[in-house]
Order: structure tokens, then C-alpha cells, then sequence
């Protein structure tokens, strides 16, 4: 039987930190396994079952949520279907169910492509790719966008990665965050106001133990570095799996569960998921790209693993 997620896409590289491998799937592009030297660098899942919490999966051309799937467009109400109907929401764009094809592929690398057609809500016509190429400590993945309409489309992309860091248990990592504000939500989750995280409890910039938090949080005022901003896991040894995006991405998601599928039962897991818009930016406009017909943008984020402490 064809796997809910389409055909599988293996790509290897053999370098000093030992054999770098992942998966990727066609339907979302999803990021289905990661791992260097044997080392999950993400939470893996199988091919022959849906992304568990949306893990690894491209979102496109919004990523979250779009509160009662409505926004206003030339003064006219545009209605996306709710695809998070429990929430009254739209989630996470129009490509988590449709299949992408191979436009490229090489050594250790892979591109992907899916073209967004006019539909309820959204009518706009986008070429969207995400080229996936493995380095020598983890990856680096790469976002592309052309408008080939004929009127100007907002855009935004985020990924869902769920970071992990071998065999150590999550619950035992510390988290630490780059971002300087965080979005309140109402009960569905819809954002209310950005606030400052100083002298609270969502200041994740010096790191806290996984096991404390409690999160499905969007930050904002993410801090690039040279153009980067960084995200840690960090193991007591100082081992760390790092999520890096660059500065057009400027907000993450923070999930947490303590019901991740796995072989050995359920447990605690975490996503990072690198966003160049908020939740709900088709209504506040919030890093919302508008691309002109013809106009096309790229961006990129990755995740690399240290065995080291380097950098603290």
C-alpha cells in the first residue's frame, strides 16, 4: 500500500561528524527524519502513517492560524476553509495535504515544487519550492516563492520541525529561545496582543528545562546574530541540536506535548517551527510578504547538531 504521505525521498552525505540522513516525504515536503552518526536530530516518524502534530510539514502561505478563516481583501471578505474546525480556524496554509514533485536532486540534496492554485478564500496562483540540502552538521532547507498571477499575493511560510537530541529524553533538555516578545492567544488559540517576554515566564533567552514548559506560544522580535537568529536543545553533557533561521524569518512557534507517538509509547516532544509571519498575519499584516506578478522571494532555516559546548 502507498504510504499516506506518498513516496519517500532518502538523501545521505558521509562527512568528519559521521553519515548525515534524512527523509523527506512528497505530499507536504515534510522533514520525516533527520540524524547525524545515527543521532536523531528530529522526532522521526513512519512512513506509513500521517505527520503525528503536523511534524516536519512545509506550511504555505500562511503558516498558523487565520482566526475564523476570515481576512478582508480589497474590501472584499475572503472565507478559507476551516481546517481547524474544533478551533474555528484555518491552520497551517493550503500544501499540508497535497503532493510536491521533484524538480531536482543530487547528492545529499533535493528539491521540491507545488504550484498554489485560486480556492476558497485565496485566489492567488504562487510556485513554491523547498530545496532540502544536507551539511556537514545537519541542514539547511531553503524556501521559494514566485507570484505567477496576475495581481499582487500576500505570503508567508513556516515548517513544523519537532527537534529531538538522540536518545537523550526531551523532558531533560533545556530550551533556550531567542526571542524578546510573545503573542497572548484567546482560548482558540487567536493572537490578542504581543508583549514583552522580560520578567515572565516566556523569557526562553537563558534556557529552561523542557520539563517545566507548558507551550503552544508564537515569539516575535527574534534576534538574528550576523543575520541568524539560533534556538537550542542543550543536554547536560552540552551537547545541543540547534534550530537557525535566517533574519526574513522573524518568528517562531513553540509546541510542546507530552503525547508524541512513538515505537515505546507516548512522550514529551517539542517543535521549533520557524515562521516569517505570526499567526493570523493575513488580518494584521504582520511580516506578511504582498509579491507583485512575477515577483519571487526565497529564505532559508536549518537545524545542526555540536557534541560540544561550543558557543556558550
Amino acid at each position: 500500500m502507498r504510504a499516506p504521505t506518498g513516496l519517500q525521498f532518502e538523501l545521505t552525505r558521509t562527512t568528519a561528524n559521521g553519515q548525515v540522513r534524512a527523509d523527506i516525504t512528497q505530499v507536504a515536503a515534510a522533514l520525516r527524519t533527520l540524524s547525524i552518526d545515527g543521532i536523531d536530530l528530529t522526532e522521526p516518524f513512519p512512513a506509513e502513517v500521517a505527520p503525528p502534530f503536523g511534524d516536519g510539514t512545509v506550511l504555505v502561505p500562511w503558516p498558523n492560524r487565520v482566526e475564523d478563516g476570515i481576512w478582508v481583501h480589497d474590501g472584499i471578505e475572503e472565507q478559507l476553509d476551516l481546517t481547524e474546525p474544533e478551533r474555528h480556524n484555518a491552520l497551517h496554509g493550503l500544501l499540508r495535504d497535497r503532493p510536491y514533485t521533484v524538480v531536482e536532486e543530487g547528492e545529499g540534496a533535493l528539491t521540491l515544487a507545488a504550484t498554489i492554485y485560486p480556492t476558497r478564500g485565496y485566489p492567488f496562483t504562487l510556485d513554491t519550492t523547498v530545496r532540502y540540502q544536507l551539511v556537514d552538521d545537519g541542514i539547511r532547507v531553503t524556501h521559494g516563492v514566485t507570484n505567477v498571477g496576475v495581481s499582487s499575493a500576500p505570503y508567508a511560510v513556516g515548517t513544523h520541525p519537532f527537534l529531538r537530541l538522540g536518545d537523550v529524553p526531551t523532558a531533560e533538555l533545556s530550551l533556550s529561545v531567542a526571542a524578546g516578545t510573545r503573542f497572548e492567544t484567546d482560548a482558540r488559540l487567536n493572537p490578542t496582543a504581543e508583549t514583552p517576554v522580560d520578567g515572565t515566564a516566556y523569557d526562553l533567552r537563558a534556557g529552561r528545562p523542557v520539563a517545566d514548559l507548558e507551550l503552544d506560544d508564537a515569539f516575535g522580535e527574534v534576534t538574528p546574530v550576523d543575520g541568524v537568529s539560533r534556538h537550542r536543545l542543550t543536554a547536560k553533557d552540552g551537547r545541543f541540536v540547534e534550530l537557525w533561521q535566517e533574519s526574513d524569518f522573524g518568528y517562531v512557534q513553540v509546541f510542546t506535548t507530552r503525547a508524541f507517538p512513538r515505537a515505546d509509547g507516548l512522550g514529551t516532544a517539542i517543535a521549533v517551527e520557524p515562521m516569517t509571519a505570526p499567526p493570523n498575519a493575513l488580518n494584521s499584516g504582520k511580516g506578511l510578504r504582498w509579491l507583485q506578478p512575477g515577483e519571487s522571494w526565497s529564505g532559508a532555516w536549518g537545524i545542526r547538531y555540536s557534541g560540544s559546548n561550543e558557543g556558550e
